[in-house]
Parts: structure tokens; sequence; C-alpha cells
């Protein structure tokens, strides 16, 4: 998005920045359980889930969703890693959700920079996240429920600039 503000590219630089710093932790990571790159393959569905060639909708479904989904497992992590006593895993991925919470905030407050005084620009945006958000439930894997396999991180995503109605739409 070449003609966008300085400021939105300044946000998207440090958001690249951390990533690339969250290989690394989780390189480490990997590395100290024994494991190593390349052991499990990825693909670009999560990302290409979430894209658009809309900036509002760009950052609503990659900065909302699936780093928000990133929330939802990294929290879930934190509490694996208490329970196994892995002090290093929990202070690892606790500096990326960190980073997590920020980029959602960015896709906060950039969807609302990019649809302001257009209401139905918001609405169809807030569909598309609702279209990223149903994707990445997994089938009700991710869900409210205490037991779900991937619990929704309610307070970090409300941290992260989520509303209650936009919260209650993940239940659904």
């Amino acid at each position: 998005f070449p003609d966008l503000s300085w400021e939105f590219k300044l946000d998207m630089a440090r958001q690249c920045w951390d990533e690339a710093r969250h290989v690394q932790i989780y390189e480490k990571l990997l590395e100290k359980e024994g494991g190593e790159v390349g052991m499990f393959p990825e693909s670009t569905f999560l990302f290409e889930a979430c894209c658009s060639d809309d900036p509002a909708m760009r950052v609503a479904g990659v900065n909302r969703g699936l780093e928000g989904l990133a929330c939802d497992v990294f929290r879930d992590m934190i509490r694996y890693a208490e329970k196994i006593g892995d002090e290093k895993m929990k202070q690892a991925i606790d500096f990326v959700l960190a980073d997590e919470l920020t980029h959602v905030r960015f896709g906060s407050d950039w969807v609302r920079e990019f649809t302001k005084d257009d209401p139905e620009h918001l609405q169809r945006t807030q569909e598309f996240r609702r279209a990223v958000d149903k994707q990445f439930s997994f089938g009700g894997a991710r869900s409210e429920r205490a037991d779900a396999a991937i619990p929704i991180a309610w307070d970090i995503r409300k941290e992260a600039g989520f509303t209650d109605e936009e919260l209650e739409d993940l239940k659904t």
C-alpha cells in the first residue's frame, strides 16, 4: 500500500521486525526441545485466508484475525509451559504474546482510521473479519468453552481493541 501514510508504514515495519524476531525465538525453542527448522512444514493457508487488496480489510484479516488467533494460541501455550514447569518457554512466549497484542491493536486502530466517515466500508470490513474469524474457529476448536482446544483470549483481545460486540461474534 505505497500511498498510505508514513505512520501506517511505520507500524507495519515494526510488525515485520517483530515477526522476524518471533521466528528466531521459536527457532531457539524448537532446538531446545530437540527439533530442527523444517521438521514441521508450513503453508500460506492462514495468510491467504485473511488477505485483501483493501487496506482496512487486510488489517482486519491479518492483524485482527490471524494475530488474534495467535493471541489465543500463545496465551494457551503459556498455560501449558506453566503446567510443565518450563520457565524459558513461558517467558519466550509471553514476550511474543506482548508483540501480538500490539499487532492486533494496530489492526484495531487502522480499521477505525481507514473506515472513518464511511459506515458502509466499515460494515464490509467487519463482515470480512467475521468470515476470517469463522475460518479460524476450526469447526469449534476455538471457542469460549474452558475445555476448548483453543480457548479465546478474551482479556487480551479486549486490551487490543476488540469491542464487546466483536467478542460476542467470536462465539458463533
